[in-house]
């Protein structure tokens, strides 16, 4: 049995993985924190989310100091904001914690992105040599031998789970960027009350087009250039991404079914359609990223379905959780 603590527990991923984790065999939650300064602190989860109510009743304990848990816990998930995670993980790590971080705080190798695009200067270039990127169905041997586990941004594992078989079976005209235009619930924004995401200020529109920080990750962990266009939709959760790409001359819609099945064919997780395509209603609440396409002439569009706390967060951090220490990849997941 694994002790574990989950850091952020009263946010809405951190909520998700309570319950994942509250329901894998192997797994016990020793306890789940908050900030010291957090208006949550001291509260029950299952008072601030009431689905959980007679089955997650722990307090949310305000985090101080990560020495406070060294030596009682084997695996911390950290479902914090950036900056946080930065200056916690290496404490955890240094008392030979795994760490599975939800944030952007590790997934590039590269100080200068984090100045950039998160507005901070990194101080832990050390781990970012080590931290290995989750995204599981593709690095599943590195996950294995990790200490650091940088779980994928929302937007990124969608858009990398569709388009990286086409990459891999070099089936793109690199002449022309795959332009990724998605769009998410509100709950991306996180559960803090703000104008920004409040359902009678919110329409469907696009925001941070040419600035968004997923933009260069993706880009990054693809190895091509990528335009990216994130909207906000006014519904609670979820993310539909359509991907339109040029194919190289002779490319069939058959090359590109053979591709994704090559890719997708043994991993429980990534769910492929061949004549219809993908909806939210279909990923909603399950750890699925669905993805079809349609092919005409030169272009293929994509599109790939996926729960933006699920997939794009928890579920996928379960699911590293899962293959880093050799049990069956969809356990307690589905």
């Amino acid at each position: 049995m694994l002790n574990t603590l989950i850091v952020g527990a009263s946010g809405y991923a951190g909520v998700e993985l309570a319950t994942y984790l509250n329901r894998h065999p192997h797994m016990n939650i020793t306890a789940l924190a908050v900030s010291a300064q957090s208006p949550d602190a001291g509260k029950l989860l299952s008072d601030l989310h009431p689905q959980l109510k007679g089955v997650v009743d722990l307090p949310l304990q305000p985090l101080s100091d990560a020495a406070d848990y060294t030596g009682k816990v084997d695996v911390v998930f950290l479902a914090t904001a950036h900056q946080v995670s930065h200056d916690l993980a290496p404490e955890f790590l240094k008392a030979g914690c795994v760490v599975f971080d939800l944030s952007g705080a590790f997934r590039v190798n590269d100080e200068n992105f984090y100045t950039q695009y998160y507005g901070f200067t990194h101080q832990h270039q050390q781990w970012l040599d080590k931290a290995v990127y989750g995204l599981a169905e593709w690095q599943h041997d590195r996950i294995k031998e990790a200490q650091l586990i940088a779980v994928p941004g929302c937007y990124p594992t969608a858009a990398q789970l569709a388009l990286k078989p086409l990459i891999e079976a070099d089936l793109l005209n690199r002449d022309q960027w795959p332009v990724i235009n998605a769009t998410s619930g509100v709950s991306g924004a996180g559960r803090k009350a703000s104008i920004n995401n409040s359902f009678c200020e919110v329409s469907l529109q696009p925001y941070n087009l040419f600035a968004h920080r997923h933009q260069p990750e993706i880009a990054e962990h693809l190895g091509v250039p990528v335009i990216f266009n994130p909207h906000l939709g006014n519904f609670p959760r979820g993310i539909l991404e359509t991907i339109t790409c040029r194919l190289k001359a002779g490319v069939s819609r058959e090359d590109v079914a053979e591709a994704l099945h090559n890719a997708y064919h043994d991993k429980p997780l990534v769910r492929l359609y061949d004549q219809s395509l993908p909806a939210l209603k279909s990923v909603i609440g399950l750890p699925f990223c669905d993805i079809g396409f349609a092919v005409q002439g030169e272009h293929v569009i994509l599109v790939a379905a996926e729960d933006n706390l699920l997939k794009g967060a928890s579920s996928q951090a379960v699911q590293c959780l899962n293959i880093r220490f050799g049990f069956p990849e969809t356990l307690s997941l589905i």
